[in-house]
């Protein structure tokens, strides 16, 4: 064998060693990119599944946040048309009270509301008909007590119940209606509490 065989031969050598390094350090770089892509990508979808359970437990918060939002309003709801239809039988109650027991009470509402003026005092159709004896008497007596004078109309009025008192043109009124609205809030929040504590 020659020199330049020799030479050859040895270069040869030195190129197929030189390429088997450069493979194995190709490799060993590729396992390393591998490995590295595959550790990235399972920490994205540890990150992916973590934001999702979040997300999800936020999703259930928010529904049964909003479950008992809609569940406390029809709560609330039932309890105001309980309220409503205890009142309107209280209401009725009134309406259908015996003469001596319903004309009693309008005394009671009459002291409460008569000025000391001049003035007059106008009831339904049915309280005129149904008015006791003596019951102009009272309202008279009444009056003076308070120094004024009411005279009773003979006009009937289109009310529920109770009377309007007017002086000087100005209408006050007394009718069971809007004595019940007038204190509706005080009468809600009264049967709330011995309904419902």
């Amino acid at each position: 064998m020659s020199g330049l065989d020799k030479m050859k031969s040895r270069i040869l050598e030195e190129a197929e060693q030189s390429a088997q390094e450069i493979i194995e350090k190709a490799e060993a770089d590729a396992e390393a990119v591998v490995k590295a892509a595959v550790e990235e990508a399972h920490a994205e979808a540890a990150k992916l599944r973590e934001k999702a359970e979040q997300s999800a437990a936020d999703y259930a918060k928010r529904a049964a946040s909003s479950a008992d939002m809609r569940r406390k309003q029809a709560n609330l709801a039932a309890k105001q048309d309980v309220i409503s239809a205890v009142l309107g039988k209280a209401y009725d109650t009134v309406m259908e009270l015996d003469a001596d027991e319903y004309f009693g009470m309008l005394e009671k509402i009459l002291e409460k509301h008569v000025l000391p003026e001049k003035g007059e005092i106008c009831f339904s159709q049915r309280d005129l008909a149904r008015m006791p004896e003596g019951f102009t008497g009272k309202i008279k007596t009444i009056a003076a007590s308070k120094g004024g004078s009411l005279a009773l109309s003979d006009e009937a009025r289109r009310i529920d119940g109770g009377f309007l008192l007017i002086y000087g043109g100005i209408e006050e009124n007394c009718t069971i209606k809007a004595v019940f609205d007038s204190k509706r809030e005080e009468l809600s929040d009264r049967v709330k509490r011995l309904l419902f504590g």
